[in-house]
């Protein structure tokens, strides 16, 4: 080894050092992702509860909850896409519970040809799990309440519209079904984990580090040669 391969074999050895390190943290932040993300589908699959006076995010996110009472026949419809099945609405409903409560149940998804079915019912019990979805930015459009289309589940907006309390419950499984409504239960599915993409991004371009490295060493042992 000459004294001009120093310096780059230095280079490359704490590049590659520093790629790797990198790695190796993101496959500990994937274990401790699917960790939270079990522990989070044994809370949404629990044994559903009384629904709470009064719910907040802080304390009952995904809390399953029981509700009983009736469907007024009051909607909203939010524009959603099922895959395999293409495009359609999730059914926000009014529900008046037995002790005269008024909530919202997102009784599931709708293909565009059943927008418009009367889903009224009375005496159903709802099972599902409080949600406060997070779906609105700076690029969310409007609602369009003329044609009763939304773009994302605006909880404070509906319950104005609806005149509930701000209270959703996705419904999991109702005693009443409706044939042409599909629920669309919570999951932890859709929080993003997309570590093990990182750490083999990482790993990836460790390797390439270490490929040029060794490539500008045998370069400029060839040039000493």
């Amino acid at each position: 080894m000459t004294k001009r391969m120093i310096i780059p074999l230095l280079f490359g050895l704490i590049g590659c050092a520093i790629l790797l390190s990198l790695g190796t943290w993101q496959v500990k932040r994937l274990a401790w992702k699917e960790g939270i993300l079990a522990e989070i589908n044994r809370e949404i699959a629990a044994a559903p509860t009384a629904l709470p006076d009064t719910p907040t995010l802080a304390e009952h996110k995904y809390l399953p909850v029981e509700v009983a009472g009736d469907f007024t026949g009051q909607e909203l419809h939010v524009l959603f896409s099922i895959k395999n099945q293409g495009a359609g609405y999730r059914v926000i409903a009014e529900f008046v519970t037995t002790d005269g409560r008024r909530i919202m149940v997102d009784r599931g998804f709708v293909p565009t040809d059943r927008k418009v079915e009367t889903r009224q019912a009375e005496n159903v019990k709802v099972q599902g799990n409080l949600h406060w979805p997070n779906e609105i930015d700076g690029f969310t459009p409007d609602p369009d309440k003329a044609k009763n289309i939304w773009f994302a589940r605006d909880i404070p907006a509906m319950a104005e519209s609806l005149g509930t309390e701000e209270i959703l419950v996705v419904a999991r499984a109702t005693s009443k079904t409706t044939p042409d409504v599909q629920p669309v239960p919570v999951t932890a599915t859709g929080i993003p984990n997309d570590h093990l993409q990182y750490a083999i991004t990482w790993f990836l371009l460790a390797a390439a580090w270490a490929g040029m490295t060794a490539y500008l060493l045998w370069r400029i042992r060839q040039r000493t040669v």
